[in-house]
């Protein structure tokens, strides 16, 4: 019963064994993984970066990759391609803003910075006749100056045709978004006759259903029916079709 009893009350001390080994191999894990990213591609992981925060519809990611000797690190936001590239814009923005005031056409030819790039938002009045597609002689001098500064950018240029929500009368286009495609189409051939490269242009048309004010009223109408000429930042080219990544 003694020896039983001893047998029974026995303790095994090496239990500690199992979990130092367990952490051991955690610990092993762990660096491997870290030894994997410190490998990545940056250029790659930031395409990546922000390709996810543009779908998720947060515009560029705000995570950098600095080169470091031994391998990328996850530092500051930002950065110098991007501090230039904002500053293109808006050396971009300040010609055609003194363009359109010298032309007594600011109220007309509008650009604004935002988070998708430089927008330059051109009225019907300075492009077509109400209901037409075809180009005027004023849109072409227009167009030609804007793509002066255009055609020197590497960013991808979206070209957006707009109406108002009056049905159109004219038998050619069975609706606004013919009207509004064909219009943004035309805008993109002087653009490239100009001298933009057409691999960079891209044609959108959204009829009525992207206004700018209410069409309530004939100067909200007259304001919606626009083309606007969108030069996308850098950080959407992982997300347009066909880019080629660096």
């Amino acid at each position: 019963m003694a020896k039983r009893k001893a047998a029974e009350e026995h303790v095994n001390h090496e239990r500690w064994l199992i979990t130092y080994a367990d952490l051991i191999t955690l610990l092993m894990v762990f660096f491997v993984v870290m030894y994997s990213m410190s490998k990545v591609d940056a250029n790659k992981f930031q395409a990546m970066a922000d390709a996810l925060s543009i779908s998720l519809g947060g515009g560029s990611a705000q995570i950098n990759i600095a080169q470091h000797p031994q391998g990328p690190s996850f530092v500051e936001e930002g950065g110098a391609e991007k501090s230039q590239e904002q500053t293109n814009l808006e050396n971009l923005k300040a010609k055609l803003d003194a363009y359109a005031q010298d032309n007594a056409i600011n109220t007309q030819l509008v650009a604004d910075i935002e988070e998708r790039g430089l927008v330059i938002s051109i009225q019907e009045t300075l492009l077509f006749e109400s209901g037409s597609d075809v180009l005027n002689t004023q849109a072409h001098a227009i167009l030609s100056q804007i793509s002066t500064v255009l055609a020197t950018m590497p960013n991808y240029i979206r070209v957006e045709g707009h109406t108002d929500n009056m049905p159109i009368s004219s038998g050619r286009f069975p609706s606004n978004w013919e009207l509004s495609v064909m219009r943004a189409s035309n805008v993109i051939h002087i653009l490239n006759t100009e001298g933009v490269g057409v691999e960079r242009l891209s044609a959108v048309g959204y009829s009525e259903f992207r206004p700018l004010y209410a069409n309530n009223s004939p100067e909200g109408r007259a304001r919606n029916r626009r083309v606007d000429l969108v030069i996308l930042r850098s950080a959407y080219n992982p997300v347009e079709p066909g880019a080629q990544s660096d």
